[in-house]
């Protein structure tokens, strides 16, 4: 009898740990999708901070086409922050992101708009493109300085 509650309790330990580990798994592989799709926006704010620097040269379709890829990311980014994934996979995400999510929206929305007024100003020229990528510039730092924790 002492045998088979004992059985039973390490059964139990083991489904829960078992439980425990895989809400651990799809933690960390939410925050690498994060990761993932943070560093194809930054490739794609690199390409139009460089062109709007005149550090390269302006080409309206590759602006327009890395700033489309600004614009279209937020609504795939926002879902990957579900509760659960504050911690976890090297995160720089702060936990302010769940405290206040809706701020946190918000922010992505205005981001969402400067790059989509940056995309449609590509074709205008340089000039126009430039003064338009302000806003995407100020858009990141905007989010980044309330929702990310600043590596040492």
């Amino acid at each position: 009898m002492l045998k088979s509650k004992v059985l039973g309790a390490i059964a139990v330990l083991a489904t829960v740990a078992a439980g425990a580990t895989a809400v651990t798994v799809v933690a960390q592989d939410t925050v690498s999708q994060r990761k993932a799709l943070m560093k194809a926006v930054g490739s794609a704010t690199k390409t139009g901070s460089q062109m709007a620097k005149g550090e390269v040269p302006f080409d309206a379709a590759k602006a327009a086409e890395a700033m489309g890829t600004l614009a279209t990311s937020w609504p795939a980014f926002v879902k990957l922050f579900p509760k659960g994934t504050e911690t976890g996979g090297e995160t720089t995400a702060s936990p302010k992101v769940w405290e206040s999510f809706k701020d946190f929206e918000d922010k992505g929305v205005s981001f969402v708009n400067a790059a989509t007024a940056a995309q449609k100003a590509a074709a205008n020229g340089a000039d126009a493109f430039k003064a338009a990528f302000g806003e995407v510039g100020k858009s990141c730092g905007n989010c980044h300085q309330t929702y990310r924790i600043q590596k040492k």
